[in-house]
C-alpha cells in the first residue's frame, strides 16, 4: 500500500520526476514548488512575530516537573484520551526530571525518604 502511494506520488505534480532524491541528508527538497527550508522558517517566523504571546516551549516550560511515587511515570499528555498521545512510560531513575517526547511535560521522582 505504502508503495503504490510513493509510486503515485512520484507520477504526480507534487513530487517532479527532477527531484526524485529522497535522501534524508539533503539540506532542501522541494513540495510543489515550494522548498520546505521556506516553509519551516515560515512557520518559525510565525512565533516569533508576536512577542506578547509565548511560545509553546515556552508555555510547557511554565509547568513544574510533575512529582510521582515509584520509577515510573505513565504520559498521556490529558485525561480525556481524546486529547491526549499515545501513552508513554517514562523511567525516572535519573536525578534530572525526565520529559515526555510526545507533549514534552516532565517528571520527576518523589523520594520519600
Amino acid at each position: 500500500m505504502a508503495s503504490n502511494l510513493l509510486k503515485a506520488l512520484i507520477r504526480s505534480q507534487i513530487l517532479p520526476s527532477s527531484r526524485r532524491n529522497f535522501s534524508v541528508a539533503a539540506a532542501s527538497t522541494q513540495l510543489g514548488g515550494i522548498l520546505t527550508d521556506d516553509l519551516v522558517g515560515n512557520h518559525t517566523a510565525k512565533w516569533m512575530q508576536d512577542r506578547s504571546k509565548k511560545s509553546p516551549m515556552e508555555l510547557i516550560n511554565e509547568v513544574p516537573p510533575i512529582k510521582v511515587v515509584g520509577r515510573t511515570a505513565a504520559c498521556e499528555g490529558d485525561t480525556n484520551p481524546a486529547l491526549g498521545h499515545p501513552i508513554e512510560f517514562i523511567c525516572l531513575d535519573l536525578h534530572e526530571p525526565a520529559i515526555c517526547k510526545y507533549c514534552g511535560l516532565r517528571y520527576v521522582q518523589d523520594h520519600h525518604h
